[in-house]
């Protein structure tokens, strides 16, 4: 008895349409490329090397026209509605039948490459998951719309092999932002079907500009509320033949699949199920299933981390809230402002730190022991990541800081100088000049901005310490790049406070003033993007440092900034993740930076004490127990241990 799909197969070969019913019955399909043999090996390498975009299901033998272990009875040279045939990598006609290129004698271009010297590979295609998004509900608008889904050629490359060389081919479905973690989830199950999304927002970041001009396809319609979604698409396939420039080559028309014998219900795309036994199933780990968050809204990013690597992220922002100084800063708190800030540093390329809070104004230098620390361990890691880093600071602490900066590196707490500069205002485009090349807002120079334990501005216009005195005339106005960065597109920025008068704590002001001892005064009215609010300050930056790592290290997430792409996509090579674990806080590193602004006249924040602590609190056992808790949640507890 004929399958569905079979029958599917049939009606290819004699009508050239496929019945409703076929496509209703949920089979997975597949994209098709056609390959002279001597090409078939580093395909096959392309493959692996790209396999999110090419996820190979099977490789035939020279000349085989079947596919056993995908459909029975099948035959490519008739089984797709129709083929692409291409001449010296030229799309040259699309055609119904390969038959031609098989029979004798051949005659035209049917003689460029005999047909047994060809080689056929199958690749999964995202029509695999669409059954499932919409029996979750999800809206499939291509389908509604009755048009061919949409595909973009992008300016991301694919990792060569030999001869392939070629950028990758995304497509693209508008989901409702309420169904994103849905859709991601279920797409998750399906890795031979591309998996889930390489890129949910803005498709410049991708290279596409014009949205609603796809390179392939026809465009969608948006409804209220959707969001571009990517998948890698297997139509990279049409750039991998025009790359490489084979003297005969064939690919499925784009839309026009080949329909295995696998039902959709199905995450494996390797042996079709007989006709007594049950598609397999599988359960998918929950620790490992990816989770979606928005990142920016300017641009619009979403960004995807799994299960466990947020769970962690948040049990560290649960830990760096205790508040042993007894400020009330639990009060302030905002959940998961500490994952979102870490998603977009996690995205970021360059990124500009500013610490220093002057609040001991009668002593020579005025800073405390909060701030300085926690930006050095972000910028560490950070630095580790290969992101650029600079610092930001006053000109009266210019020279201070920099000598701190290279003992820091002369101790190994730091690899390497980070630049460090100041900011003056000295006209109405300072700060626009000083965030972007030529002070154009379409050139950023840093998309991050973090400010950790820095005097914001109140709103009358003063800077405050704790106490409602002003400590004015020892600051430089660095608020003013957060405002300036609240207009330029691809600029986020991060808060860390501990008391509500930092800079970024705008966002939680009102909280601030109604909460906080002497918020009236004190509150700082600058926001950022995110508000992480910590007992000190210090562990804040502390737990960045974590978070990013965790992030790097999180297999979903990995993927996601890699577009799926190369051999290592989801699990970065073992000497990567040694260095970044070398580059993480650890007791030692933050007792040695201490002990250097102590050696530099830096006193405790509440105390005025030119001792080993911060905000009061001892270095031990207070600020070591909380770096070993961050760092047994980071790397687990015999890690935590051996941390030098």
């Amino acid at each position: 008895m004929l399958t569905a799909s079979s029958t599917a197969r049939v009606f290819f070969r004699h009508l050239r349409s496929i019945s409703k019913s076929a496509v209703a019955s949920g089979y997975q399909q597949a994209n098709v490329i056609i390959l002279p043999s001597y090409l078939a090996d580093d395909f096959e390498a392309f493959c692996h090397s790209n396999s999110t975009a090419l996820p190979l299901l099977y490789r035939s033998q020279s000349g085989e026209a079947s596919c056993p272990p995908l459909a029975r009875d099948a035959d490519i040279r008739t089984d797709i509605a129709w083929y692409c045939v291409y001449e010296d990598g030229q799309l040259v006609k699309t055609v119904s039948s390969l038959q031609s290129y098989s029979d004798e004698p051949r005659t035209g271009s049917e003689r460029l490459v005999p047909w047994s010297d060809m080689v056929c590979f199958y690749l999964g295609c995202s029509y695999g998951f669409e059954g499932r998004l919409k029996n979750a509900g999800v809206p499939i608008r291509n389908v509604e719309q009755g048009r061919n889904i949409s595909m973009y050629r992008t300016a991301v490359p694919c990792v060569p092999v030999g001869k392939f060389s070629c950028p990758l081919v995304v497509s693209m479905r508008p989901v409702p932002a309420g169904m994103l973690n849905v859709a991601v989830q279920i797409c998750h199950r399906y890795p031979q079907a591309h998996g889930a999304p390489i890129h949910i927002g803005d498709p410049a970041f991708l290279g596409v500009q014009d949205v609603s001009s796809p390179d392939y396809g026809d465009p969608a319609e948006f409804q209220p509320g959707d969001v571009a979604v990517f998948w890698a698409c297997g139509v990279t396939v049409k750039e991998a033949i025009f790359s490489s420039k084979p003297p005969l080559a064939f690919s499925h028309s784009p839309g026009s699949m080949f329909l295995t014998d696998i039902p959709d219900s199905s995450p494996s795309l390797m042996t079709p199920p007989s006709d007594n036994v049950a598609p397999p199933t599988t359960s998918p780990d929950p620790d490992l299933t990816p989770l979606c968050f928005l990142v920016s809204h300017k641009p619009l990013l979403y960004s995807l981390a799994s299960q466990r690597a947020v769970d962690k992220i948040r049990l560290l922002e649960t830990i760096i809230g205790e508040d042993p100084v007894h400020r009330g800063i639990k009060a302030l708190f905002v959940q998961d402002e500490l994952l979102h800030s870490c998603l977009a540093l996690s995205h970021s390329s360059s990124v500009a730190i500013t610490t220093g809070f002057p609040t001991h104004y009668m002593h020579s230098p005025p800073d405390e022991t909060d701030g300085p620390p926690g930006a050095i361990a972000m910028a560490t890691m950070l630095l580790a990541l290969g992101k650029q880093v600079t610092l930001i600071t006053d000109r009266r602490a210019l020279e201070m800081n920099k000598a701190i900066i290279d003992e820091a590196v002369r101790t190994g707490v730091l690899k390497t100088a980070v630049p460090l500069v100041t900011f003056e205002d000295s006209g109405p485009d300072s700060a626009l000049h000083f965030l972007c090349h030529d002070g154009d807002p379409s050139k950023p120079k840093y998309d991050h901005l973090v400010a950790i334990e820095r005097s914001g501005r109140a709103e009358d216009g003063n800077y405050y310490n704790m106490r409602k005195v002003s400590v004015t005339h020892l600051l430089d106005p660095i608020d003013d790049l957060f405002i300036a960065a609240m207009d330029i597109p691809g600029i986020t920025t991060t808060g860390i406070g501990d008391g509500g008068n930092e800079l970024g704590m705008g966002k939680l002001k009102e909280k601030v003033k109604n909460l906080m001892p002497n918020g009236s005064i004190i509150a700082c009215v600058v926001p950022a993007d995110y508000a992480i609010t910590a007992g000190v300050s210090n562990w804040g930056g502390y737990a960045v440092a974590c978070g990013l790592y965790l992030l790097n290290t999180c297999p979903s997430h990995q993927r996601y900034l890699k577009k799926g792409l190369g051999k290592e996509s989801t699990t970065p090579p073992a000497e990567f993740q040694q260095d970044w674990a070398a580059n993480l806080p650890s007791v030692n590193k933050e007792e040695t930076i201490l002990a250097t602004l102590v050696r530099f006249g830096i006193r405790s924040g509440v105390s005025g004490r030119l001792a080993m602590e911060v905000d009061s609190l001892s270095f031990h056992p207070t600020h070591s127990d909380i770096i070993t808790r961050l760092l047994e949640v980071t790397r687990g507890p015999a890690a935590a241990i051996r941390h030098p």
